[in-house]
């Protein structure tokens, strides 16, 4: 797949780039595109939620009532979890909800991401560019002659510029990213992905080595 190179003001360079069959054109698997989203959402939780137990509140520990006759559920002290503000049963702890997915996965599911993208038209090559300093004017400027100034954009450069970085910042529906950090939950989370030459070439190496 050919797709023309734009430049910052929206106008053909008259270059054209060739999309990687065997990363933009493979049919894409849905279930690794679900296991890799799945690990990124779990790896952005804390887990750090936290209810108290019975053992850890504090009270008396009389028991309250007879254990038998008295009409109701049997109770014992008052931080039993039948009364209220007594401890909780089975509450949340905290804990680590990350897990391991193997590294062939996680590249095919990128693989897969990108090729959903190429089917559906989504991806805007651009050439390289670079700011003096952090100009957000300058950057929603770059969006509007792109036409994705409406859109939720994913840039995707070929390495960190904090120039370009710091004025999309801002931008609530614009994220920055490097080719070498790109990931599946990000692509597959915008509507269109706009990438650079060079990056293109970073995202071939990466993913067919």
């Amino acid at each position: 797949m050919d797709i023309n190179v734009l430049d910052i003001k929206g106008q053909e360079t008259g270059r054209k780039v060739t999309l990687n069959e065997n990363i933009f054109g493979i049919e894409p698997n849905d279930h690794v595109l679900y296991l890799d989203v799945k690990q990124y959402l779990a790896d952005q939780r804390q887990g750090t939620a936290k209810s108290k137990e019975r053992s850890e509140h504090k009270g008396s520990t009389r028991k309250l009532g007879r254990q038998k006759g008295g009409g109701g559920a049997r109770r014992g002290d008052i931080n039993s979890p039948v009364l209220v503000g007594g401890g909780r049963v089975f509450g949340p702890t905290p804990r680590d909800y990350s897990f391991k997915l193997n590294k062939k996965v996680k590249v095919l599911a990128r693989k897969s991401a990108l090729a959903y993208k190429a089917q559906e038209s989504s991806i805007i090559v651009v050439e390289d560019f670079n700011f003096d300093a952090p100009k957000t004017k300058e950057f929603i400027n770059i969006a509007k002659n792109l036409k994705v100034d409406s859109k939720k954009v994913l840039l995707v450069l070929p390495e960190a510029q904090n120039n370009v970085y710091l004025s999309a910042r801002n931008l609530k529906k614009t994220q920055v990213t490097t080719a070498a950090q790109v990931n599946t939950y990000g692509i597959l989370n915008a509507d269109v992905l706009v990438v650079t030459e060079n990056s293109l070439k970073t995202i071939d190496e990466i993913l067919t080595k």
